[in-house]
């Protein structure tokens, strides 16, 4: 997938492993048992990467599916997700999909981008700022990857994402 993006990255992946590389500590994120940011900064910069999508041409965009996702908590159970996120990344980096509430029957529209430095992929809501979700852009290439969940009121959830199989009969023509 970094070889599809448009420009480069200046060093080789970067895989996030809530919890055990990038985990939080009182107040303070910690990457490789150093401190990278407050617990508050940390969410502000997923913000900030979520909100920072390039200005282009609609016709001009390329796209390529990530795939469908089942979300669920740290310890839960793909067959009992009800939360499902629908990904695709452009080629200047613009991440644009839906997520679907099965549980309630709502689904939004979702938009952000990736930070080519960190590598972080953040996204939320089209018309909201809050929340955000995020995850290394190589994380997106994996079929299980964790997630972190930044709210408006500054509370952080871990949360996990498992891409779904096409199912079978995806080609078929009616």
């Amino acid at each position: 997938m970094t070889g599809w993006l448009v420009g480069s990255f200046n060093q080789p992946p970067i895989y996030y492993d809530y919890g055990d590389t990038l985990y939080y500590e009182g107040d303070n994120v910690y990457y490789n048992n150093e401190v990278v940011a407050t617990t508050e900064e940390y969410a502000e910069q997923a913000q900030t990467i979520a909100a920072a999508v390039p200005d282009v041409q609609p016709d001009d965009v390329e796209w390529l599916p990530l795939g469908v996702f089942a979300l669920t908590q740290k310890e839960g159970s793909v067959e009992d997700a009800t939360l499902f996120l629908q990904l695709a990344i452009s080629k200047e980096g613009i991440i644009a999909g839906t997520f679907q509430n099965t549980a309630t029957d709502t689904s939004f529209e979702v938009q952000g981008t990736i930070d080519r430095d960190s590598q972080r992929a953040a996204w939320g809501p089209t018309d909201k700022d809050w929340p955000i979700m995020e995850t290394g852009i190589y994380n997106l290439s994996e079929n299980e990857a964790g997630a972190l969940l930044h709210f408006a009121d500054g509370t952080t959830q871990q949360w996990e994402m498992d891409r779904l199989d096409e199912p079978e009969d995806a080609g078929e023509q009616l």
